[in-house]
């Protein structure tokens, strides 16, 4: 179990806001200061602190990122407050907290839409590029786009079909409130439970099941009593580093090109590195009695059926119109080669 405290820092960018304060010295030197949810001993930190080093290095120290770990600052919501005031300059922020920049990226995380990681390949190719120029319109620069892993079903008792789970009271995070709203549609019994009460309220019974990625499961020990993790994918969800356009024209132009190619990197590192500990996450707590229910590919189908018939009353309000269109479309042609 020694490895479960670290997996619970690395909750993904699914919990992981990061702010960064910036100035001018009057050396021309620019301070980046950046504080971090995680502790520097975590995949994700030692990612920050290489980006940091090499940042000063390409720029011959004119760009000086320094990172404050374990974070000290307020929620996404206070993040975002605080970059539209100019106090913060640059956030890592989850799909929840780009959502507020740009609503189209909630789309890839529609439940069930896009199945397993080579469709959510063939959607990025065309979808990044498209979020990235929207995040840009919006004032703000998209340093990077990183996928976090796959959400899953974790529940006291077995869920192999639809109906499994609606039997169970699911917690919802009331920071989330996209996809309380999406199962809520479907005819799930929801039950609003803060982040840091999640395991009390498993315990007390409140709720039965969560949808969680299994790094978080893992790290905060909720598959101790929600024992059963279905093996369906719910959907991916996707962090990003965004810098407040202001700080990123302060950079000096002939540094910036190489900065975009070293976080582009640290990002392709940061989804291996997550990659390889969602999977050590569920080896550990099989280890320790985690059930994983097998769910047939006849079973998938119900969940795909289920959600489909929830789609139009979601279509233009939770997820953007466009942007599901697109994705759709992108993943029929490919299911049809």
């Amino acid at each position: 179990m020694k490895k479960l405290p670290l997996i619970a820092c690395l909750i993904l960018l699914t919990l992981v806001p990061v702010r960064v304060f910036s100035q001018r010295r009057p050396s021309g030197q620019i301070t980046v200061k950046l504080a971090s949810m995680v502790p520097a001993n975590t995949p994700w930190g030692a990612a920050l602190n290489r980006m940091a080093s090499e940042w000063s290095a390409a720029t011959n120290g004119e760009v000086r990122l320094q990172i404050y770990a374990n974070g000290t600052q307020g929620t996404e919501s206070d993040v975002l407050q605080k970059l539209n005031m100019n106090a913060l300059q640059a956030a890592v922020l989850t799909s929840f907290g780009l959502n507020r920049i740009t609503p189209e990226i909630m789309a890839l995380s529609c439940p069930f839409l896009i199945r397993n990681d080579g469709e959510l390949t063939e959607v990025l190719k065309t979808i990044k590029p498209e979020i990235e120029a929207k995040i840009n319109a919006q004032g703000y620069y998209p340093l990077a786009l990183a996928r976090g892993g796959w959400v899953r079903f974790f529940s006291k008792s077995p869920v192999l079909v639809p109906a499994d789970l609606k039997r169970q009271k699911i917690g919802t995070d009331p920071q989330e409130p996209e996809l309380a709203q999406v199962f809520k549609t479907i005819g799930y019994q929801t039950v609003p439970v803060e982040a840091n009460r999640t395991l009390i309220a498993l315990n007390g019974g409140t709720i039965e099941a969560i949808y969680q990625s299994p790094i978080a499961a893992g790290g905060f020990q909720y598959f101790g009593v929600a024992k059963n993790m279905a093996s369906i994918y719910i959907a991916p969800f996707m962090g990003g580093i965004v810098i407040n356009k202001r700080t990123w024209d302060q950079i000096p132009a002939q540094h910036r090109t190489r900065l975009i190619e070293i976080t582009k990197r640290i990002e392709r590192e940061i989804e291996i590195s997550l990659r390889q500990l969602e999977n050590d996450a569920i080896t550990t707590m099989q280890r320790h009695g985690l059930v994983i229910n097998q769910v047939s590919p006849q079973q998938e189908e119900l969940w795909y059926r289920d959600m489909e018939q929830a789609v139009p009353a979601l279509i233009g309000t939770t997820f953007d119109r466009d942007t599901y269109n697109k994705i759709e479309a992108i993943l029929r042609a490919y299911r049809s080669r």
